[in-house]
């Protein structure tokens, strides 16, 4: 589904990425580790389209991202759903409106709005909490907020980057249960992580990164560098 083919992106002389190549089939659970500087950011950005490969190929389902123009881009992103560490939530809209206006963003429906995101919002244990603004919730309840704004837009695969950066372990688990939860709905899930324990937690494939080349590749794999 989501391809990168001897992919390197450079910025100045620094090397961020050198020759990448790895493929994430359609319903998959991958996480990309290593240590800060590794190259994990520079992947999100490049997936997101947010920046272009110095060399290589980025494709998705067997289309160029870098042939894609204008509106085709809008459309791209809108097949991948995404969770960041930092949340990124609307402080003066509340649970319902947040998730909802994701869903306006891609031009869905008043009726689709309505129908969609309180089954989202159940699907993430937060039904009891859509009127409530993200400074009444926990960092654990953000996070689920993010999530659920990610899977309305019923994505094919999600891009979780250090998703459990600001969480304690009890929400971290919550979280990863979530994900897995999700990836078994058919959703692709490619987690950007540092966390040892989240990592081997899920024994799932690892594609491990060092100097922005990838070192390891190993289905049900361990975070070792």
């Amino acid at each position: 589904m989501l391809s990168f083919h001897s992919v390197s992106k450079i910025y100045g002389n620094y090397v961020a990425l050198d020759g990448v190549s790895f493929r994430v089939a359609e319903h998959e659970f991958v996480s990309i580790v290593g240590r800060s500087g590794a190259g994990k950011s520079t992947i999100v950005k490049l997936v997101l389209r947010e920046e272009e490969p110095t060399r290589g190929k980025i494709s998705f389902k067997g289309s160029d991202l870098m042939s894609l123009k204008g509106k085709n881009v809008a459309s791209y992103r809108r097949r991948i759903g995404t969770v960041f560490q930092d949340f990124r939530l609307l402080p003066s809209k509340n649970v319902y409106e947040n998730v909802a206006f994701a869903m306006e963003a891609g031009g869905r429906s008043e009726e689709e709005i309505v129908r969609d995101v309180p089954q989202v919002l159940e699907i993430v244990d937060l039904g009891k909490k859509a009127a409530n603004f993200p400074q009444e919730l926990s960092g654990g309840e953000k996070q689920r907020v993010s999530l659920a704004r990610a899977l309305v837009q019923r994505p094919e695969v999600i891009l979780a980057d250090e998703p459990t950066g600001n969480l304690d372990p009890i929400h971290t688990w919550e979280i990863m249960k979530l994900l897995l939860k999700i990836n078994e709905f058919g959703t692709a899930i490619v987690l950007a992580t540092h966390d040892k324990e989240v990592v081997d937690f899920l024994k799932r494939r690892v594609i491990t990164l060092e100097n922005g080349k990838v070192v390891r590749d190993e289905e049900k794999g361990i975070y070792r560098l």
